[in-house]
């Protein structure tokens, strides 16, 4: 059930993940936000990166989740494959799995500056599947 998508946006390109929770969601949407960049599946998980954020509403929780990912892809630079959310009442732990760049195999075809509030929404639909996307800056 968990999976992601991207969606254009002008110049810029939207995230989207779905899953069966709302952690589900928030991790494909980093997954997706990966894809941007390279196939995740070129990333090797050799290293846990941790991060945690704090917002009022789901929506803000999410966009600052993946303005974390931009920020430790951009500080440390790496990128990642895998990743894990737990969320409670506002607050998000979470872990990356990833490895530094390497031009040569990753082939990274942009750097995002980071998410943002444009479409950004967090939902559940009808049949129980929750959804979390936003567009992020190419």
């Amino acid at each position: 059930m968990a999976g992601w998508t991207h969606f254009q946006h002008m110049a810029d390109i939207g995230v989207h993940g779905h899953g069966a929770t709302l952690a589900e969601a928030f991790e494909q949407a980093a997954l997706a936000m990966t894809a941007v960049i390279t196939d995740p599946a070129s990333v090797r998980p050799e290293c846990i990166v941790e991060v945690s954020c704090a917002a009022p509403d789901r929506e803000l929780l999410l966009a600052d989740w993946l303005n974390a990912w931009v920020y430790e892809m951009a500080t440390r630079n790496m990128l990642f494959s895998r990743f894990e959310a737990v969320l409670d009442d506002g607050r998000l732990r979470g872990r990356g799995w990833g490895e530094a760049v390497d031009r040569e195999r990753h082939r990274p075809a942009v750097e995002i500056k980071g998410a943002t509030y444009t479409e950004l929404r967090v939902w559940q639909d009808a049949d129980a599947v929750w959804h979390a996307q936003c567009v992020v800056d190419v």
